[in-house]
């Protein structure tokens, strides 16, 4: 595996390498690492995982890709308001929601309208705050705070390197947080609702195996999840004294106590 360790510049060169290498399939992280990848090449096959929308990395027919490039989405941006209204029944008195981003996105631009088109029915303001670095999710955090902010919403992207530590230190500052995945409610976060990791990757793997059995990428369906997971921390309720609904915990797929 080659990471840019959260330096998205270096992604094109790390691509370019990844092809002098002669790779029989390159499986592409995201939406920039898949995009890295596709531009590095139009002739190995690519697998795009977990990216928020096959349209984001240029795909017309989800049925049939084309070109070299197919794969898992997470639609993340479909998911956004139901994010933002599962924590919004979790603290029914939050109206000010911080959204946590990493700015540099093309997925957090759809998330943003999903939100946007949906907070007068939410009854919700909001704000986002831009984090690419560990000082920036503190700096951004102090801004929410001094915002008033009541609550945290981490939008899909590359900031999930930080979700442990977005979901530890919103709780410390005495704020609900929607995270996106189990290990960011274990580490301190309120809950977290999203596609569900292992099935993805498990049908990312089938993708693999078929392309390397001689299968063409622009025959393979760019697949969406089927099922989606959510996850609550009665833990940290408990800390934040918050009384989660029971008709919330029976949806759960797991409660952390």
């Amino acid at each position: 595996m080659i990471s840019a360790e959260g330096r998205l510049e270096r992604l094109p060169a790390l691509a370019e390498s990844v092809v002098r290498s002669s790779p029989d399939v390159i499986v592409g992280v995201n939406y920039p690492g898949t995009m890295a990848a596709a531009g590095a090449t139009g002739q190995i096959p690519i697998v795009s995982a977990v990216v928020g929308d096959p349209v984001l990395v240029g795909v017309k027919n989800i049925a049939r890709p084309e070109g070299n490039v197919t794969g898992v989405a997470n639609m993340a941006a479909d998911i956004t308001s139901k994010r933002v209204a599962l924590l919004k029944e979790a603290a029914p008195a939050a109206r000010r929601f911080a959204l946590f981003l990493h700015p540099d996105e093309a997925v957090v631009a759809p998330q943003m309208q999903d939100i946007e088109s949906s907070a007068g029915r939410l009854g919700i303001e909001y704000r986002s705050f831009p984090m690419r670095t560990p000082e920036d999710l503190q700096r951004s955090l102090q801004l929410a705070k001094a915002w008033q902010a009541d609550a945290v919403v981490r939008l899909a992207g590359q900031g999930f390197a930080l979700g442990a530590a977005t979901g530890r230190l919103a709780t410390e500052a005495r704020l609900p947080s929607m995270m996106m995945q189990k290990a960011d409610v274990e580490a301190g976060g309120l809950m977290s609702y999203f596609a569900d990791a292992r099935e993805i990757w498990r049908r990312i793997a089938v993708q693999v195996d078929r392309l390397l059995k001689g299968a063409k990428p622009g025959d393979l369906p760019f697949e969406r999840p089927t099922r989606f997971e959510l996850i609550v921390s009665l833990k940290t309720a408990k800390t934040l004294n918050l009384e989660v609904p029971l008709s919330l915990l029976a949806r759960a797929d797991e409660v952390i106590e």
